[in-house]
């Protein structure tokens, strides 16, 4: 058990880590919680479904003994295209030399390769871009045929067996679920995960697609990660729960220097939707191999906290990587300096979301002006669905969001959400007279407030009615008279 008979994070913004062979024991899945860990991401573009059950039910343990709901991220793979084999393992590249790609499956040379994607072939056009070995090599289309392209080497040296391709300019006729998605998605949702995240989403079909296999057991990621999607960005802001700033492909499909102000224009937008946002990729690359990061990835960091994002998340640093624990610790330190620092509050204030039309709108945004202007030490929210919890989050209010639900699964969506101190209760609260005693209590049972301060508590009268949140009331704590 924890020295502290509750657990709770003293900053704001969460931290995501990715889970892998370095971190799947279970005294590994432990530490990393210890260290600073509020959601765990289990990634099937690699493992066994039955490794990720393992990892699953470690994770549920960690759950009891802290009594404290934690998200799991199930990643889809998603479609991975990638080019044949070559006879001698690899090839030399020259610029300006045409390299053919075909449906044949022979081992390749210098003069052409297979690419066994028809449906890529047959999309393409003269003038569009491959990009192979995560854009170490860029072929520009100078012919296409019924079954095959031929392309100009415009950039790179060496291309070697099975590399993946990224096709940048082209909106792909693919569905982001490959039946091998399907398979791990009907799994991780049988196990009882909270969030699907879908890879190499283009269009607003491809959610509706997911959304009609899904239902509702389980909140949909977006990872975005392709250009086809920033075209469709508020359309799927609007399908999705959340939304992953995939770095990663993103700065390989696009140029490097537009990545940073998409994702702080992506942040922004998921923010004003009240919808979570991650940040995600190489954020401590160096840590996979370093005990401590570069001072450019500390920035990179810091940067995303300053730019109000949900969430940051790890990915080989803590799957693979030599130093995991270490690399959430500092993580977590960086975070929390970020939070510190008077700059960061003033960031935060000067973005204001539209305020919405409906009375939990305006509820949701006078609970935290109130609570600001009597120095509450939380805002308080009952709710069912977790959309208070949400709306109250997007107002990026300087006191945590305690989010008291009966639902287990609606408490461990909004482990994710920016400030959102999570309670799981098992008994129903069918009353706001009964909610504000049981919300006293929680409170000074976690630590957030002490005899003497102010709370702004939230909730819908009638209870038990998602998104009806109508009441709004601040409470003083002062000691039950004897």
């Amino acid at each position: 058990m924890t020295d502290s008979p509750i657990f709770r994070r003293h900053r704001q913004t969460k931290i995501v880590a990715t889970v892998g062979p370095a971190s799947s024991a279970p005294d590994q899945l432990r530490r990393l919680m210890l260290a600073g860990v509020d959601v765990f991401r289990l990634n099937f573009s690699h493992g066994t479904q039955a490794n990720h059950g393992e990892v699953l039910a470690r994770i549920r343990a960690l759950e009891v003994e802290f009594d404290r709901p934690i998200g799991v991220i199930a990643d889809l793979q998603g479609p991975k295209l990638r080019i044949g084999t070559f006879a001698d393992g690899a090839v030399t590249l020259r610029t300006g030399r045409v390299i053919r790609f075909d449906l044949d499956p022979a081992p390749g040379n210098e003069e052409r390769v297979c690419l066994p994607h028809p449906e890529v072939i047959s999309a393409m056009g003269v003038g569009s871009t491959l990009l192979l070995d995560d854009g170490k090599v860029r072929v520009r289309v100078i012919e296409r045929g019924a079954d095959f392209l031929l392309g100009e080497i415009v950039a790179g040296t060496r291309l070697s067996n099975n590399k993946g391709f990224n096709v940048p300019d082209v909106t792909l006729p693919l569905s982001p679920l490959t039946a091998k998605d399907r398979a791990d998605m009907e799994y991780a949702l049988g196990q009882g995960v909270e969030w699907i995240a879908l890879s190499f989403v283009q269009r607003p079909e491809d959610v509706v697609e997911a959304r009609g296999l899904i239902g509702d057991r389980a909140a949909i990621m977006l990872k975005i990660e392709k250009p086809a999607a920033i075209q469709h960005l508020d359309e799927l802001i609007e399908l999705a729960d959340a939304l992953m700033v995939a770095r990663g492909d993103l700065g390989v499909e696009m140029p490097a220097e537009d990545v940073p102000s998409l994702q702080k224009n992506m942040i922004q937008r998921a923010r004003d939707a009240g919808k979570p946002v991650i940040v995600a990729t190489q954020m401590l690359e160096s840590m996979i191999v370093s005990p401590t990061p570069t001072r450019a990835e500390v920035s990179d960091v810091a940067t995303a906290v300053y730019d109000g994002t949900d969430a940051v998340m790890l990915s080989a640093e803590t799957a693979a990587g030599a130093y995991p624990v270490e690399a959430v610790a500092i993580m977590d330190k960086i975070v929390a300096r970020v939070e510190r620092d008077p700059m960061y509050r003033s960031i935060m204030d000067t973005h204001h979301p539209g305020l919405g039309k409906t009375t939990a709108d305006a509820i949701t945004h006078s609970a935290n002006q109130a609570a600001r202007a009597v120095d509450a030490k939380a805002i308080v929210t009952y709710t069912e669905s977790g959309s208070t919890t949400l709306r109250a989050a997007r107002e990026r209010p300087p006191m945590p969001i305690l989010a008291i639900s009966i639902h287990e699964e609606t408490s461990r969506r909004l482990s994710l959400s920016y400030g959102v101190h999570t309670v799981h209760v098992s008994k129903g609260i069918s009353s706001f007279g009964e909610m504000v005693p049981e919300a006293i209590r929680i409170a000074l049972a976690h630590g957030i407030a002490g005899m003497g301060d102010e709370l702004a508590i939230t909730a819908g009268v009638p209870f038990g009615r998602s998104g009806s949140t109508n009441t709004l009331r601040i409470v003083h704590l002062e000691p039950e008279p004897q």
